[in-house]
Protein backbone atom coordinates (compact mmCIF):
# COMPACT_ATOMS: atom_id res chain seq x y z
CA UNK A 1 0.00 0.00 0.00
CA UNK A 2 1.37 3.38 -1.00
CA UNK A 3 0.85 6.60 0.87
CA UNK A 4 1.80 10.24 0.37
CA UNK A 5 4.55 11.46 2.70
CA UNK A 6 5.15 15.07 3.57
CA UNK A 7 8.58 16.08 4.79
CA UNK A 8 9.10 18.75 7.44
CA UNK A 9 12.36 20.43 8.43
CA UNK A 10 12.50 22.80 11.37
CA UNK A 11 15.05 25.55 10.85
CA UNK A 12 16.21 27.63 13.80
CA UNK A 13 16.14 31.35 13.01
CA UNK A 14 19.45 32.03 14.69
CA UNK A 15 21.34 30.12 12.00
CA UNK A 16 20.16 32.28 9.11
CA UNK A 17 21.78 35.53 7.94
CA UNK A 18 18.38 36.83 6.87
CA UNK A 19 14.92 36.18 8.20
CA UNK A 20 13.57 32.89 6.84
CA UNK A 21 10.44 31.09 7.89
CA UNK A 22 10.98 28.91 10.95
CA UNK A 23 9.32 25.96 9.27
CA UNK A 24 10.19 24.73 5.82
CA UNK A 25 7.24 22.60 4.71
CA UNK A 26 8.18 20.31 1.87
CA UNK A 27 4.62 19.26 1.16
CA UNK A 28 2.24 20.00 -1.68
CA UNK A 29 1.47 23.49 -0.38
CA UNK A 30 4.98 23.91 0.94
CA UNK A 31 6.74 24.15 -2.41
CA UNK A 32 5.93 27.83 -2.77
CA UNK A 33 7.21 28.42 0.74
CA UNK A 34 10.43 26.64 -0.15
CA UNK A 35 10.94 28.66 -3.30
CA UNK A 36 10.54 31.88 -1.32
CA UNK A 37 13.41 31.09 1.02
CA UNK A 38 15.79 34.02 1.02
CA UNK A 39 19.11 32.23 0.69
CA UNK A 40 22.22 33.40 -1.15
CA UNK A 41 22.61 32.33 -4.84
CA UNK A 42 25.27 29.67 -4.09
CA UNK A 43 22.59 27.64 -2.32
CA UNK A 44 19.93 27.84 -5.02
CA UNK A 45 20.87 24.34 -6.14
CA UNK A 46 19.75 23.12 -2.72
CA UNK A 47 16.31 24.61 -3.30
CA UNK A 48 15.95 22.83 -6.62
CA UNK A 49 17.14 19.50 -5.30
CA UNK A 50 14.88 19.61 -2.28
CA UNK A 51 11.88 20.68 -4.30
CA UNK A 52 12.47 17.78 -6.67
CA UNK A 53 12.56 15.38 -3.74
CA UNK A 54 9.34 16.82 -2.37
CA UNK A 55 7.64 16.31 -5.72
CA UNK A 56 8.88 12.72 -5.76
CA UNK A 57 7.28 12.15 -2.39
CA UNK A 58 3.99 13.53 -3.61
CA UNK A 59 4.16 11.19 -6.59
CA UNK A 60 3.42 8.31 -4.24
CA UNK A 61 6.56 6.47 -3.12
CA UNK A 62 6.51 3.89 -0.37
CA UNK A 63 6.93 5.03 3.21
CA UNK A 64 10.52 3.72 3.34
CA UNK A 65 11.47 5.56 0.15
CA UNK A 66 9.78 8.69 1.37
CA UNK A 67 11.72 8.52 4.60
CA UNK A 68 14.97 8.23 2.66
CA UNK A 69 14.04 11.32 0.67
CA UNK A 70 13.12 13.09 3.89
CA UNK A 71 16.47 12.19 5.46
CA UNK A 72 18.35 13.51 2.43
CA UNK A 73 16.33 16.75 2.48
CA UNK A 74 16.98 17.21 6.20
CA UNK A 75 20.70 16.59 5.68
CA UNK A 76 20.81 19.28 3.00
CA UNK A 77 19.03 21.73 5.28
CA UNK A 78 21.50 20.99 8.09
CA UNK A 79 24.41 21.52 5.70
CA UNK A 80 22.96 24.87 4.65
CA UNK A 81 22.56 25.86 8.30
CA UNK A 82 26.16 24.89 9.06
CA UNK A 83 27.49 26.94 6.16
CA UNK A 84 25.49 29.99 7.19
CA UNK A 85 26.43 29.63 10.85
CA UNK A 86 29.99 30.66 10.06
CA UNK A 87 28.98 33.82 8.27
CA UNK A 88 29.58 37.23 9.82
CA UNK A 89 26.50 38.64 11.53
CA UNK A 90 25.56 42.14 10.39
CA UNK A 91 24.35 44.28 13.30
CA UNK A 92 24.72 47.59 11.51
CA UNK A 93 22.15 50.05 12.83
CA UNK A 94 21.58 48.03 16.02
CA UNK A 95 22.17 49.56 19.44
CA UNK A 96 23.80 47.28 22.02
CA UNK A 97 23.92 48.22 25.69
CA UNK A 98 26.36 46.21 27.78
CA UNK A 99 25.84 46.74 31.50
CA UNK A 100 28.64 45.95 33.90
CA UNK A 101 31.87 46.92 32.12
CA UNK A 102 34.45 48.60 34.33
CA UNK A 103 37.72 47.85 32.56
CA UNK A 104 39.15 46.51 29.32
CA UNK A 105 39.04 42.88 30.38
CA UNK A 106 36.46 40.32 31.32
CA UNK A 107 33.41 39.01 29.53
CA UNK A 108 31.57 42.32 29.25
CA UNK A 109 34.40 43.98 27.33
CA UNK A 110 34.85 40.95 25.07
CA UNK A 111 31.13 40.85 24.31
CA UNK A 112 31.20 44.54 23.42
CA UNK A 113 34.05 43.87 20.97
CA UNK A 114 32.23 41.00 19.30
CA UNK A 115 29.12 43.11 18.83
CA UNK A 116 31.26 45.98 17.53
CA UNK A 117 32.88 43.57 15.06
CA UNK A 118 29.40 42.94 13.70
CA UNK A 119 28.72 46.65 13.29
CA UNK A 120 26.57 47.39 16.35
CA UNK A 121 26.61 50.78 18.07
CA UNK A 122 28.15 50.15 21.48
CA UNK A 123 26.94 51.87 24.64
CA UNK A 124 28.08 50.85 28.09
CA UNK A 125 26.68 51.00 31.61
CA UNK A 126 29.39 51.33 34.27
CA UNK A 127 29.19 51.22 38.06
CA UNK A 128 29.51 54.86 39.26
CA UNK A 129 32.41 54.29 41.72
CA UNK A 130 34.68 53.13 38.85
CA UNK A 131 33.25 55.35 36.11
CA UNK A 132 35.99 57.99 36.10
CA UNK A 133 38.77 55.41 36.20
CA UNK A 134 37.18 53.55 33.29
CA UNK A 135 36.74 56.70 31.23
CA UNK A 136 40.36 57.68 31.86
CA UNK A 137 41.58 54.23 30.83
CA UNK A 138 39.78 54.53 27.49
CA UNK A 139 41.90 57.57 26.65
CA UNK A 140 45.20 55.79 27.27
CA UNK A 141 47.28 54.34 24.46
CA UNK A 142 47.72 51.19 26.54
CA UNK A 143 44.03 50.41 25.99
CA UNK A 144 44.27 50.60 22.18
CA UNK A 145 45.34 46.98 21.87
CA UNK A 146 42.32 45.85 23.91
CA UNK A 147 40.07 47.96 21.67
CA UNK A 148 41.41 46.49 18.43
CA UNK A 149 38.75 44.77 16.31
CA UNK A 150 39.13 42.00 13.75
CA UNK A 151 39.69 44.46 10.90
CA UNK A 152 42.41 46.31 12.80
CA UNK A 153 40.29 49.33 13.67
CA UNK A 154 39.61 50.39 17.26
CA UNK A 155 36.27 49.76 18.90
CA UNK A 156 34.26 52.95 19.21
CA UNK A 157 32.20 53.33 22.37
CA UNK A 158 29.35 55.66 21.54
CA UNK A 159 28.57 56.54 25.15
CA UNK A 160 29.25 55.40 28.71
CA UNK A 161 26.40 55.78 31.19
CA UNK A 162 26.81 55.58 34.96
CA UNK A 163 24.63 52.67 36.08
CA UNK A 164 24.04 51.14 39.48
CA UNK A 165 21.58 48.32 38.86
CA UNK A 166 20.78 48.00 42.56
CA UNK A 167 18.52 51.06 42.24
CA UNK A 168 15.47 51.15 39.98
CA UNK A 169 14.48 54.82 40.36
CA UNK A 170 15.95 57.95 42.03
CA UNK A 171 13.56 57.46 44.95
CA UNK A 172 15.28 54.17 45.76
CA UNK A 173 18.70 55.75 46.33
CA UNK A 174 19.51 56.26 50.06
CA UNK A 175 20.80 59.65 51.20
CA UNK A 176 24.18 58.24 52.20
CA UNK A 177 24.70 56.96 48.65
CA UNK A 178 23.61 60.25 47.10
CA UNK A 179 26.12 62.08 49.28
CA UNK A 180 28.90 59.55 48.78
CA UNK A 181 31.87 61.14 47.02
CA UNK A 182 32.08 58.17 44.64
CA UNK A 183 28.58 58.97 43.34
CA UNK A 184 28.65 62.75 43.44
CA UNK A 185 28.88 64.44 40.07
CA UNK A 186 28.32 61.31 37.94
CA UNK A 187 24.77 62.26 37.01
CA UNK A 188 21.67 60.04 36.85
CA UNK A 189 22.56 56.38 37.47
CA UNK A 190 19.44 54.36 38.35
CA UNK A 191 18.06 51.81 35.89
CA UNK A 192 15.03 53.88 34.89
CA UNK A 193 17.14 57.02 34.46
CA UNK A 194 19.49 55.17 32.13
CA UNK A 195 16.51 53.83 30.17
CA UNK A 196 15.23 57.37 29.77
CA UNK A 197 18.65 58.64 28.64
CA UNK A 198 19.13 55.84 26.14
CA UNK A 199 15.66 56.43 24.73
CA UNK A 200 16.43 60.12 24.30
CA UNK A 201 19.89 59.48 22.79
CA UNK A 202 19.16 56.48 20.55
CA UNK A 203 15.43 55.88 20.62
CA UNK A 204 15.83 52.15 21.24
CA UNK A 205 17.95 49.23 22.40
CA UNK A 206 18.24 46.12 20.21
CA UNK A 207 20.66 44.12 22.36
CA UNK A 208 20.81 44.25 26.14
CA UNK A 209 23.65 42.45 27.92
CA UNK A 210 23.52 41.94 31.69
CA UNK A 211 27.16 41.41 32.62
CA UNK A 212 27.14 42.43 36.25
CA UNK A 213 27.06 40.84 39.68
CA UNK A 214 28.09 41.73 43.19
CA UNK A 215 28.13 39.96 46.53
CA UNK A 216 29.58 42.00 49.42
CA UNK A 217 30.15 38.82 51.43
CA UNK A 218 31.27 36.57 48.57
CA UNK A 219 34.36 35.48 50.51
CA UNK A 220 32.23 34.10 53.35
CA UNK A 221 30.81 30.57 53.38
CA UNK A 222 27.04 30.45 53.06
CA UNK A 223 26.80 29.35 56.71
CA UNK A 224 28.42 32.62 57.75
CA UNK A 225 26.59 34.91 55.34
CA UNK A 226 24.34 37.52 56.90
CA UNK A 227 20.80 38.18 55.74
CA UNK A 228 21.87 41.61 54.50
CA UNK A 229 24.79 40.14 52.53
CA UNK A 230 22.63 37.41 51.02
CA UNK A 231 19.90 39.81 49.93
CA UNK A 232 22.47 42.27 48.57
CA UNK A 233 23.92 39.53 46.32
CA UNK A 234 20.44 38.64 45.11
CA UNK A 235 19.54 42.27 44.46
CA UNK A 236 22.66 43.16 42.48
CA UNK A 237 23.13 39.88 40.65
CA UNK A 238 19.62 38.56 39.99
CA UNK A 239 16.85 41.09 40.53
CA UNK A 240 18.84 43.65 38.55
CA UNK A 241 18.18 41.47 35.49
CA UNK A 242 14.43 41.40 36.20
CA UNK A 243 14.33 45.16 36.59
CA UNK A 244 16.41 45.82 33.47
CA UNK A 245 14.24 43.61 31.28
CA UNK A 246 11.08 45.14 32.73
CA UNK A 247 12.25 48.70 32.14
CA UNK A 248 14.20 48.37 28.90
CA UNK A 249 11.71 46.11 27.13
CA UNK A 250 9.31 48.97 26.20
CA UNK A 251 12.09 50.53 24.06
CA UNK A 252 13.16 47.21 22.51
CA UNK A 253 11.61 46.22 19.20
CA UNK A 254 10.21 42.70 18.65
CA UNK A 255 13.11 40.40 17.82
CA UNK A 256 15.50 42.19 20.17
CA UNK A 257 17.70 40.14 22.48
CA UNK A 258 18.63 40.10 26.17
CA UNK A 259 21.57 38.01 27.39
CA UNK A 260 22.97 37.57 30.89
CA UNK A 261 25.96 35.67 32.27
CA UNK A 262 25.56 32.89 34.80
CA UNK A 263 28.00 30.47 36.43
CA UNK A 264 27.99 26.75 37.17
CA UNK A 265 27.63 27.48 40.91
CA UNK A 266 23.94 27.95 40.11
CA UNK A 267 23.59 24.18 39.95
CA UNK A 268 26.70 22.74 41.60
CA UNK A 269 28.55 23.28 44.83
CA UNK A 270 31.57 25.52 44.24
CA UNK A 271 33.49 25.95 47.52
CA UNK A 272 34.70 29.51 47.92
CA UNK A 273 31.91 31.08 45.88
CA UNK A 274 29.98 32.25 48.89
CA UNK A 275 28.00 35.13 50.29
CA UNK A 276 24.82 33.93 48.59
CA UNK A 277 26.31 34.33 45.10
CA UNK A 278 25.56 30.72 44.12
CA UNK A 279 21.94 31.32 45.14
CA UNK A 280 21.88 34.56 43.14
CA UNK A 281 23.08 32.76 40.01
CA UNK A 282 20.42 30.09 40.50
CA UNK A 283 17.82 32.86 40.77
CA UNK A 284 19.21 34.45 37.60
CA UNK A 285 18.77 31.23 35.65
CA UNK A 286 15.29 30.61 37.01
CA UNK A 287 14.25 34.20 36.29
CA UNK A 288 15.64 33.92 32.77
CA UNK A 289 13.25 31.09 31.98
CA UNK A 290 10.28 33.05 33.31
CA UNK A 291 11.35 36.29 31.63
CA UNK A 292 11.84 34.48 28.33
CA UNK A 293 8.18 33.47 28.47
CA UNK A 294 6.74 36.71 29.79
CA UNK A 295 8.85 39.18 27.79
CA UNK A 296 8.59 36.98 24.73
CA UNK A 297 4.80 37.02 24.85
CA UNK A 298 4.44 40.67 25.85
CA UNK A 299 7.20 42.32 23.82
CA UNK A 300 8.42 39.70 21.35
CA UNK A 301 11.98 39.80 22.66
CA UNK A 302 14.33 36.92 23.47
CA UNK A 303 15.88 36.40 26.92
CA UNK A 304 18.77 33.97 27.43
CA UNK A 305 21.62 33.37 29.84
CA UNK A 306 25.02 31.80 29.20
CA UNK A 307 26.82 29.84 31.90
CA UNK A 308 30.42 30.84 31.37
CA UNK A 309 33.50 29.06 32.62
CA UNK A 310 36.06 30.39 35.14
CA UNK A 311 37.85 33.47 33.78
CA UNK A 312 40.54 35.33 35.70
CA UNK A 313 38.97 38.74 35.39
CA UNK A 314 39.66 41.57 37.81
CA UNK A 315 36.31 41.05 39.53
CA UNK A 316 36.85 37.30 39.90
CA UNK A 317 40.37 37.82 41.24
CA UNK A 318 38.98 40.11 43.93
CA UNK A 319 37.08 37.22 45.54
CA UNK A 320 40.28 36.23 47.33
CA UNK A 321 41.35 32.77 48.40
CA UNK A 322 43.16 30.63 50.93
CA UNK A 323 46.47 32.46 50.85
CA UNK A 324 48.27 30.40 48.25
CA UNK A 325 45.82 30.90 45.39
CA UNK A 326 42.75 32.98 44.77
CA UNK A 327 39.34 31.39 44.32
CA UNK A 328 39.41 31.90 40.56
CA UNK A 329 42.90 30.41 40.23
CA UNK A 330 41.75 27.25 42.02
CA UNK A 331 38.63 27.13 39.82
CA UNK A 332 40.76 27.38 36.69
CA UNK A 333 43.11 24.64 37.94
CA UNK A 334 40.14 22.37 38.65
CA UNK A 335 38.67 22.94 35.19
CA UNK A 336 42.02 22.28 33.53
CA UNK A 337 42.41 19.02 35.45
CA UNK A 338 38.86 17.73 34.88
CA UNK A 339 37.48 19.19 31.67
CA UNK A 340 37.23 16.79 28.67
CA UNK A 341 39.06 19.36 26.53
CA UNK A 342 41.71 20.96 28.68
CA UNK A 343 42.00 24.39 27.09
CA UNK A 344 42.64 27.77 28.63
CA UNK A 345 39.52 29.93 28.69
CA UNK A 346 39.63 33.43 27.33
CA UNK A 347 36.88 36.03 27.25
CA UNK A 348 36.92 35.68 23.46
CA UNK A 349 35.43 32.20 23.81
CA UNK A 350 32.26 33.49 25.46
CA UNK A 351 31.94 36.60 23.31
CA UNK A 352 31.41 34.36 20.27
CA UNK A 353 28.60 32.54 22.04
CA UNK A 354 26.95 35.77 23.10
CA UNK A 355 27.26 37.09 19.55
CA UNK A 356 25.26 34.11 18.33
CA UNK A 357 22.56 34.71 20.95
CA UNK A 358 22.29 38.34 19.82
CA UNK A 359 21.87 37.68 16.09
CA UNK A 360 19.54 40.11 14.41
CA UNK A 361 16.31 38.69 13.10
Amino acid sequence: MRETWRAHAVVSEQHWPQRPPCLVHLGQKGLSCLSSLRVPPPYSVMQTATATQAKALLAGHSTAQARQHQARAAAQVRALIARNAGKQVDLTGKVALIAGIGDASGYGWAIAKELANAGATIVIGTWPPVLKLFQMSLKKKATDEARKLDDGSLMEISKVYPLDAVYDTPEDVPEDVKNNKRYKGVGAFTIQEVVDQVKEDYGKVDILVHSLANGPEVTKPLLETSRAGYLAASSASAYSMVSMVSRFAPIMAPGSSVVSLSYMAAERTIPGYGGGMSSAKAQLESDTRTLAWEAGRKYGIRVNTISAGPLKSRAASAIGGDGEKTFIERAIDYSAANAPLSKDLYARSEERRVGKECRSR
